[in-house]
């Protein structure tokens, strides 16, 4: 038998379904009999991997549903986990789900304020968290939920002084778990054995960028079935590393991080800091990588600040060699035909001296396979990263449906799609454009809320997902934008806001941009400048600054701004479709979208009803042919304090082009 139950040499199918008949902690079990020495998670500490194998994860899980049950969490209770990716975070999601308890892992970077919300709607009396800062918010979050009766506490960092009877270690609970072992025998067995394919295991709660967050409930059927769909797609073996470095809130982390690495049986490795990823992710090399296009855009940002301060030889090296990337590097890595010997050698000769190099120093030397997803990637961010020889591919999904819906096949590759169904799921559109999905991953309802549940799946199975998009020849999805984003310029032309967006923050000046144009005339734009690339130009130049908004607000930034848009406009105006969305104006925003602020999701997409309303005078300004405006605008820093920041905006025009019909005639 092989180290799954399934015989050695079984077909896909049979190994789907006999994955997607076990539980979580069943192929915990699994790995840790048949692979007990292997590597299962990594985290770093003082600068030093430390390796957690199979069975010691296994041991340690045991000990803490044996804690966990002495202090009397039971079946189809819910266990809030919040902090960092840490190895124990892991073993809590494990311990809940022998227990038949549901995992419900909260952003670790939100306020208390919004986590009062989750805890009184799921109940939550047990929380597992990392430190004092989150032992502190729950303390602030009982005031509203008093039914929080265990927090459990990793790192004991200025915790000494704290007494309250809810408050436990990680050790002692584990201390504890190792008693109740002892006292009943063959308990940890039985308990894994007493779970079912079909129990919920685990609850994701949205981003709530309309309302209330909604909590998602998984079956582990659904989500084992899909993590080794697209495991068995791209051939993923227990000798791949991932790199676990986004919020395990986040369904996207889980699936691949938790969902596959269980469902595979790879190394998970967990970086020492948020501050050190990058040097991480160099020593590690990842050979399965996934990020967002918020992650992509930092470190193409990264790259553009690196080349401006290089010396002029390496940057005529760099931008010679961009080029012949960018004409023959994604054909390459398709192995398409007709690709000339002499871009051959010269792309060769690039690899040698600039794509490897660059490769290297992002830590992607031994990418296999690269995703990206969560929201809406710009073409040329997507395709700058290909030409560099890196298998990124775009996948689309979302918390409801387990993530993986379709993937982009290798050979397959489309820059504005992305890519077919995967096995076993159906996508079509609705008249009104809407994507539909029907898949063995959808969610198997919104916890408590049964009119939201049948508002989203209809009687025939059919998941409602909010976005627009087409199905192409090929039968390739193609995402245009939320349907509700999705509106009408001059009348009679698509405006599809988050596209004219990815296209504005593909520029390493731009990190967040919001366009306007919905019901209009013309389209205009609030732009967030990337302070670190702004400063590092303004720095080049002699230019002083004194903060953001100072900076934002400089002459020479907002005419670089200004270039970025005017380049966008320019691309705009090659799509016929598109043409009529070229921006006519725009202004600098003098503080960042923040997400303490209401202005983003915690996954850094825009709240655009929220946005609309706090910078009414901002957009009436735009609207209104004024050349600036004044704007006092409250902020929450980092401490809970709040605070205003307020700046005389001033408002650019844009130069628009002809559309692309006129320019080829012309």
């Amino acid at each position: 038998m092989a180290e799954n139950g399934a015989p050695r040499g079984a077909s896909p199918e049979a190994l789907l379904t006999t994955r997607g008949n076990a539980t979580f902690p069943q192929l915990l079990q699994r790995h840790a009999v048949a692979r007990p020495d292997a590597a299962a998670l990594r985290e770093k500490e003082y600068g030093i991997w430390q390796t957690v194998t199979w069975a010691e994860l296994r041991d340690e899980v045991a000990l803490l549903a044996g804690g966990l049950a002495a202090h009397g969490f039971r079946r189809g209770e819910n266990l809030t986990l919040i902090g960092e990716n840490r190895p124990r975070m892991y073993a809590g999601m494990l311990a809940t789900q022998v227990l038949g308890g549901i995992p419900v892992p909260l952003y670790q970077d939100a306020v208390a304020a919004e986590m009062v919300y989750v805890f009184q709607n799921a109940e939550v009396a047990f929380a597992i968290v990392e430190d004092q800062e989150q032992v502190d918010k729950l303390l602030e979050v009982r005031e509203s939920a008093p039914q929080i009766a265990h927090i459990y506490y990793d790192d004991p960092r200025g915790l000494r002084g704290y007494d309250d009877p809810v408050l436990t270690s990680y050790e002692a609970l584990l201390e504890l778990g190792r008693a109740h072992l002892a006292a009943n025998p063959g308990f940890f067995e039985a308990e894994i054995a007493k779970g079912a394919p079909d129990d919920v295991a685990a609850m994701f709660y949205t981003s709530g960028t309309t309302g209330n967050p909604k909590g998602v409930l998984h079956g582990h059927r659904n989500l084992i079935t899909m993590a080794s769909v697209a495991s068995e797609l791209e051939h993923l073996t227990p000798d791949e590393d991932v790199l676990a470095y986004l919020p395990i809130a986040w369904i996207g982390q889980n699936i691949f991080s938790y969902a596959q690495w269980l469902a595979t049986g790879f190394t998970v490795n967990c970086p020492e800091s948020a501050e050190t990823v990058g040097h991480d992710m160099r020593e590690i090399g990842p050979t399965y990588y996934f990020a967002p296009p918020r992650v992509l855009e930092a470190m193409l940002t990264q790259v553009t600040i690196r080349m401006e301060d290089a010396a002029a030889i390496k940057r005529w090296m760099f931008e010679y060699f961009m080029g012949v990337a960018r004409k023959v590097g994604e054909r390459l890595l398709q192995h398409e035909a007709g690709v000339s010997l002499l871009d051959r050698i010269k792309y060769r000769l690039g690899d040698l001296m600039v794509y490897g190099p660059l490769r290297n120093a992002l830590g992607m030397s031994r990418v296999r396979v690269a995703y990206t997803a969560g929201e809406a990637i710009g073409p040329d961010l997507f395709v700058f990263y290909r030409s560099l020889g890196i298998n990124l591919k775009q996948l689309y999904g979302s918390t409801e449906t387990a993530v993986f819906v379709c993937i982009q096949p290798d050979g397959q590759v489309k820059a504005d799609t992305v890519g077919p169904a995967v096995s076993g799921v159906e996508v079509r559109t609705a008249e009104n454009g809407e994507v539909l999905i029907r898949s063995p991953g959808l969610l198997l309802e919104y916890y408590k809320n049964p009119q939201a549940t049948a508002e989203v799946k209809d009687a025939d199975g059919w998941y409602h997902t909010g976005d627009a998009g087409f199905l192409d020849r090929d039968g390739h999805l193609k995402i245009i934008d939320r349907a509700k984003d999705v509106g009408k310029i001059a009348g009679e032309h698509l405006f599809a806001p988050k596209y004219i967006e990815n296209k504005l923050k593909f520029f390493p000046y731009i990190k967040e941009a919001v366009a306007l144009g919905d019901g209009r005339a013309r389209a205009m734009a609030m732009i967030n400048i990337d302070f670190e690339a702004c400063g590092n130009y303004a720095e080049r130049r002699n230019l002083p600054y004194a903060g953001y908004v100072d900076l934002a607000g400089r002459e020479e930034i907002v005419a670089l701004v200004k270039e970025c848009v005017e380049k966008v406009n320019a691309d705009l105006a090659q799509d016929e479709m598109m043409a009529a969305s070229q921006i006519h104006r725009f202004l600098v925003l003098h503080k960042e979208l923040d997400a303490d602020d209401g202005e983003l999701t915690r996954t850094r997409k825009v709240r655009r009803g929220f946005i609309a309303e706090k910078y009414q005078i901002l957009i009436d300004a735009l609207y209104g042919d004024k050349k600036s405006q004044f704007i006092e605008t409250q902020v929450r820093f980092e401490d809970g304090r709040t605070g205003t920041v307020s700046a005389d905006l001033k408002i650019e025009e844009s130069k628009v082009f002809a559309s692309g019909a006129a320019v080829k005639a012309a």
